[in-house]
């Protein structure tokens, strides 16, 4: 062994081998091992990796049946610990996808699950992908960076009763929550349905900040009970303290592959939990990295929970402290862990044992994912850790399976009309009915071209009347580019400053006939000197491109409608997850969206709103303002107006 650049000896820490679960098998024994398991509730989880999914699905109440993953190591560690096919699977070929769903033909799936990755894409290209979820994702050429469609289809072929798909929010968030609102546009079409969420890992046991996107489907009933969320967070005291500690030496091993364990008199309810199962008297894996000299030094003499990097003496850093002003952390006893990741296989430096001077264990940071501590991992440390930071925390998997276990006496596929389709087919079809009448300028259309957008996108920031924009709007109907004499009209007809100040700008482009054609459309926004809002509502009125209009007006008509507080708390997130409900996918989208910027600023005011006016009304469940002046008042089928 040698020191290096690292400062510390330099060593790979021992194989770990497993051997197979007692009821595993190998395609071969398939179908007997379902002849032994033809009662149970059979789950697939696709994407694996060392089965933090599996394990709460397993623990939620059915038998996994198959796990598919491509890291040796992960399956490795998944045949281990569940019973069935452990298999290593490329899901972006086609070919093999085939095989998959053969072999799982011989099957009655209840479930399949699973966390493909999922990287966001651009709004340009979001038609294509459409296409290819219809034709199953069956592109060669675009599989192995979308493997959620390798995981769609798997689902679309398969067709269980319910479908579990977890991923990080980025997945939503990168890109307008499109690749979801495909997903769940595709899954409904199947007659399943659907619940996206944003959960928050904590309340729900794990003892770290962690948020996952969460989307839920199923055939038999729309019925998604979660359960209650946990009141207080388990902290790391009460998650970890029980494991042996150590006194740290500089560059000495820390921990072993298998250590005695005393169970203390105050173990907490939650390390109770992690212990079922586990032999008596024994703790394994609970070992990490060797210790550098001058990060004892800083362990030991600087590094408290409040200490940023940038706080440290400057001898001792070795990276910039303008750049890495969180390169350390040490955890505190009384708090939640920060996220645990694949990244602590690199370095552990943001997972600082609270009190001991090293960076937590392996045991350690599978006990904060919650798994416990029976479940081992194959592979040497580093895979083990890998293998934790990519994994679904077990109690996490257990919460979400739980919300989609069958229901007794509802029949699979009962050909149910999901909810929020029937809501959106009926803002769709308000807003295709308003756009025939006078609010034509207010929608994406065929009388919406880039003139109309980009007037439409300069005026909608004026505080002019209704009325009075219409009056504009009008003078550009039907035109293909903005001449001189209907410059001169709209900036005659504003009837603010600001209104004509906000017109003006299209004087760059008056008379260029070429800048407002189909092919050059696109470099308006920018030879105007757009805003980004300008920018979003002239794409969204080209009707192109189904991005989401993230207005206050339109997150209050979600929130309202979903019965939350997205408009107020998390709009962002929680209130973006609300308002793809309404808005779905496909090519009525940029339709809807419009609609709910419509309903926002005309009826579903913060005060006072118009709710007998609104389309959405006999939808909403959300309590209206207590000074609504017209709380009273119902609009009967006719539009004729009544008190109730």
């Amino acid at each position: 062994m040698t020191k290096g650049k690292y400062g510390v000896p330099l060593e790979r820490s021992d194989y770990l081998r497993l051997d197979p679960h007692d009821d595993h098998c190998n395609e071969d024994g398939f179908s007997e091992w379902l002849g032994r398991h033809q009662d149970d509730l059979l789950a697939v989880d696709l994407f694996t990796g060392a089965g933090g999914l599996s394990l709460g699905i397993q623990e939620a109440g059915w038998t996994m049946a198959a796990g598919v993953d491509f890291d040796e190591r992960a399956l490795e560690t998944h045949a281990h610990n569940f019973p069935g096919l452990s298999l290593r699977m490329d899901l972006g070929d086609p070919e093999v996808r085939d095989h998959l769903v053969e072999l799982l033909s011989q099957a009655k799936i209840d479930l399949v699950a699973g966390g493909p990755p999922c990287q966001p894409f651009s709004r340009a290209g979001r038609s294509k992908i459409r296409d290819l979820v219809r034709n199953h994702g069956r592109d060669p050429q675009d599989h192995r960076k979308q493997l959620w469609q390798a995981y769609l289809d798997i689902v679309t072929r398969v067709r269980p009763r319910a479908v579990l798909m977890e991923n990080v929010p980025d997945m939503g968030l990168g890109d307008d929550f499109a690749v979801v609102r495909i997903i769940e546009e595709k899954l409904e079409e199947l007659g399943y349905a659907t619940q996206v969420r944003l959960v928050d890992a904590w309340q729900y046991g794990v003892p770290q900040h962690r948020k996952r996107l969460i989307l839920l489907a199923r055939n038999d009933v729309e019925r998604f009970d979660w359960q209650p969320k946990v009141e207080t967070a388990v902290n790391l005291q009460q998650a970890i303290s029980d494991l042996p500690r150590f006194q740290v030496e500089a560059q000495e091993r820390v921990g072993e592959r298998e250590l005695p364990y005393v169970e203390p008199a105050d173990l907490s309810e939650f390390a109770g939990r992690m212990r079922e199962g586990a032999p008596d008297g024994v703790i394994h894996d609970h070992m990490t990295r060797r210790v550098r000299s001058d990060d004892l030094e800083i362990f030991s003499e600087y590094m408290t929970s409040k200490t940023l990097y940038s706080d440290l003496p400057e001898k001792l850093r070795r990276y910039r402290a303008d750049n890495f002003t969180d390169k350390y952390k040490r955890l505190a006893w009384n708090e939640l862990s920060r996220s645990i990741t694949a990244h602590i296989a690199k370095d552990g430096y943001w997972y600082i044992h609270p009190e001991d001077h090293r960076t937590l264990t392996v045991r350690e940071a599978a006990r904060i994912q919650t798994f416990p501590d029976r479940f081992r991992f194959a592979g040497t440390r580093s895979d083990a850790f890998r293998q934790i930071g990519n994994a679904v925390p077990p109690l996490l998997g257990h919460a979400a399976a739980s919300v989609v276990l069958p229901i007794e006496g509802m029949p699979e596929d009962s050909g149910l009309v999901p909810h929020w389709r029937q809501v959106r087919d009926d803002l769709g079809k308000w807003a295709d009915a308003a756009r025939e009448q006078e609010g034509w300028y207010q929608f994406p259309g065929d009388e919406m071209e880039a003139p109309q957008a980009a007037v439409m996108a300069l005026l909608a920031g004026s505080r002019m009347k209704s009325s009075e924009i219409r009056d504009i709007m009008e003078v550009v109907r039907g035109r293909k580019a903005v001449t001189s004499r209907v410059f001169e009209q709209i900036i005659t007809k504003a009837t603010t400053a600001s209104a004509k100040d906000r017109l003006s700008r299209l004087q760059p482009l008056v008379d260029d006939r070429n800048a407002w054609s189909e092919a050059k459309k696109n470099s308006v926004p920018e030879r105007l000197g757009f805003k980004p809002a300008e920018e979003a509502l002239y794409t969204l009125l080209l009707g192109e491109q189904d991005l989401l209009l993230i207005t206050q007006g339109a997150l209050r008509v979600a929130a309202r409608v979903n019965g939350s507080t997205g408009d107020q708390i998390n709009k962002l997130t929680d209130g973006r997850v609300d308002l793809i409900r309404l808005v779905g996918a496909g090519k009525d989208s940029s339709l809807r969206m419009a609609a709910l910027r419509v309903i926002g600023n005309a009826y579903c005011k913060a005060t006072q709103p118009g709710c007998p006016w609104c389309p959405l009304r006999k939808h909403c469940i959300g309590k209206p303002p207590a000074d609504d002046l017209y709380s009273q008042t119902f609009i009967e089928e006719d539009g004729s107006r009544v008190a109730s």
